[in-house]
């Protein structure tokens, strides 16, 4: 087997204070989802104000859904107490649904705000993803390559031992449980397919389509990437034959952004532009 990279956390203890990679790239994430919709809301002549009450609402729910999700899809109501186990899918449907409640609350469009943050949701994404990086979590299947990464600090470290139980993946027989394997740092692969998404969706901010059409594109992109990304991850819960939940839930993502393309193909009275009426003088 070729000589792999061998990974170690990014983690620094102040005091009591621990301060982690993860840490970091989640804050960093939420930031850049709120300057990337602020400046395409600006850019089209709207109130950016309002992205601060919806990247706070998107900071909770998204929170309160990872752990929601991770704690059904394990069976232990526990889990929503312990700090490991965010899970995107359940961030990324928490933070929608909590920020469309706030929107519905302050009488505000929801198409014309997902439309601005489709960019940022997908630079959020990448910059996120370099904190699975950084702790040395969500990685792949053992990889025989001198770009595969072995996790001995990892969240958890990628040994046979972890591989077989956690992830229910087949080794060689033989291999020793305490074995350390290198794996596909997907990780990498998400942030480099984060930043492509935003550069298509940073190309299309200025589409003739009616509000929101934007934002089904980024699921579209999103759902496709993350069906894709499945097969190379090491993944315990493959309940639909050789697919995974998370791939299902992608796949409904896809169909459900298309869908919302078609219906915000055509702008109309009912479905505005993505640029701002000019108000009438006097």
């Amino acid at each position: 087997m070729p000589p792999s990279i061998i990974h170690h956390p990014l983690a620094y203890q102040i005091g009591p204070l621990q301060i982690t990679g993860f840490g970091l790239a989640v804050l960093l994430a939420f930031v850049i989802a709120q300057l990337t919709t602020n400046e395409l809301l600006t850019e089209r002549g709207h109130d950016a104000s309002v992205t601060s009450d919806c990247v706070f609402a998107a900071v909770i729910g998204g929170l309160l859904g990872a752990k929601i999700y991770y704690a059904v899809l394990t069976g232990d109501a526990s889990n929503l107490f312990h700090r490991a186990g965010f899970v995107f899918w359940g961030g990324l449907i928490g933070g929608i649904v909590a920020t469309a409640l706030v929107i519905w609350a302050r009488h505000w469009r929801f198409t014309r705000i997902s439309d601005a943050a489709a960019p940022g949701l997908a630079a959020a994404y990448a910059v996120g993803r370099t904190g699975c990086w950084a702790v040395g979590d969500d990685y792949g299947r053992p990889w025989s390559s001198r770009w595969a990464v072995s996790f001995p600090d990892g969240a958890p470290p990628s040994t046979a031992q972890n591989l077989t139980e956690l992830f229910h993946l087949h080794l060689a027989p033989g291999t020793p449980a305490s074995r350390v394997l290198s794996v596909y740092p997907t990780q990498l692969f998400e942030v480099t397919l984060g930043f492509i998404m935003f550069l298509i969706l940073w190309r299309f901010r200025k589409h003739r389509h009616a509000e929101g059409w934007l934002f089904g594109l980024y699921c579209v992109l999103a759902g496709a990437e993350r069906f894709v990304i499945e097969f190379f991850r090491a993944k315990d819960d493959r309940f639909f034959g050789p697919f995974t939940t998370a791939q299902v839930i992608a796949v409904a993502f896809a169909v459900g952004g298309a869908l919302w393309m078609a219906a915000r193909w055509r702008v109309s009275a009912r479905a505005p532009g993505v640029v701002a009426e000019p108000v009438p003088a006097g």
